[in-house]
């Protein structure tokens, strides 16, 4: 159980979701157990978007038991902000999308292309800062060279990637299980720190996500992107939201490390790790280029950072690299945000995404919540 909290266990503020008996409660876990502050803020998305979010997070609320008692009924700790992701924000993450897309998703090209694009590349891109002179006459020169690709625009161009990982409501949390395709043969998590943002743009905590992510899928063609990435419970998010306080900040976040464990049903274990200060955009200019003048999300967002983690180790003796296996079982691990556990399955195997943004309206009526 004390696994799946920060290393500083209640220390911080955190929220989460529960399901409990009269529907989804937005719930505060303490030191004393968990309390039930639905009755103060119907929706997280009403916690977070508040003048003070602390203030309503402290609300003393029903204890509904210990946190042990209630994992087994954990949501994710989200509900009605949008769900967007930023990818290519790592030099790693770049260089492995550009072997996708080199490869046409065809795993067992993908050694081959890594070392050609290394070459061709000839420049040490973790030291350019997107959208400088530099990026810009690394593109120029690889332009020229027909090597520009859509990967490189966002990877070191001005603008960056920013796109829908899923809708609101649909991610799923801690135990749950998180699905790839059954026509995928190239796959792997993406664990990646999540910022969790107010209406108004500003950063309020972090979570931590996994953006599952269907190599051979995308590789094929970018614009494959939302069959690679929007698909049954292919998007786990928590275990809680741990809003900014006096134990916690941006800094914090700039400054996260986060490790991957896969336990497969084979035995195969695989183990990773990202470290958010080689990050090639900072949170806040992430946040802008998502959300602001031109982009409004009335209640709020949740924005997965990417991630540098890019597994390439061989898990069978005649394949090439890393895929998922039904069955495995991905942790996500970070010093202030705790650990998020989910097990792999095919997404047409898992329960169908039933329960909505209009079935939660008509569930906190019923309950007499809303005001």
């Amino acid at each position: 159980m004390a696994e799946i909290l920060p290393e500083d266990g209640t220390a911080g503020t955190l929220i989460g979701r529960v399901q409990r008996r009269d529907g989804p409660s937005v719930v505060a876990v303490r030191t004393e157990g968990v309390f039930d502050i639905t009755a103060a803020a119907p929706t997280v998305a009403d916690l977070c978007n508040a003048a003070d979010p602390l203030k309503l997070a402290r609300t003393k609320g029903e204890r509904i038991g210990s946190l042990e008692d209630v994992m087994p009924h954990l949501l994710a700790p989200i509900d009605l902000q949008a769900i967007k992701a930023a990818g290519v924000t790592f030099a790693v993450s770049l260089l492995e999308r550009l072997i996708e897309e080199h490869a046409k998703g065809d795993l067992s090209r993908a050694d081959q292309v890594r070392k050609e694009l290394n070459s061709l590349i000839g420049a040490d891109i973790t030291t350019i800062k997107p959208g400088s002179p530099e990026a810009e006459a690394l593109k120029r020169t690889l332009m020229a060279r027909g090597a520009w690709s859509p990967y490189l625009e966002v990877g070191i161009g001005p603008y960056a990637e920013i796109f829908t990982k899923a809708p609101p409501m649909a991610a799923v949390g801690y135990g749950a299980e998180i699905g790839i395709r059954s026509d995928s043969d190239w796959n792997n998590p993406e664990p990646e720190v999540t910022l969790v943002v107010s209406a108004k743009g500003t950063i309020v905590g972090a979570t931590l996500g996994n953006d599952v992510n269907l190599r051979d899928m995308e590789g094929r063609s970018a614009l494959l992107l939302g069959i690679a990435k929007d698909n049954n419970a292919s998007c786990a998010i928590g275990p809680f939201v741990r809003l900014f306080d006096a134990t916690f900040s941006l800094d914090d976040v700039r400054q996260a490390k986060v490790d991957l464990e896969v336990t497969g049903p084979d035995q195969f274990r695989l183990r990773g790790s990202s470290d958010l200060s080689k990050i090639s955009r900072d949170p806040l200019d992430l946040v802008r280029h998502a959300m602001g003048e031109t982009h409004q999300y009335p209640d709020g967002m949740v924005l997965m950072t990417g991630t540098l983690f890019a597994p390439t180790e061989q898990r069978k003796p005649d394949g090439h690299g890393f895929t998922h296996m039904v069955g495995d079982l991905v942790s996500i691990r970070s010093p202030k945000l705790g650990t998020l556990t989910n097990r792999v399955n095919h997404c047409d195997k898992i329960a169908p995404w039933t329960f909505g943004v209009s079935a939660l309206m008509r569930n906190l009526a019923a309950r007499g919540l809303l005001k």
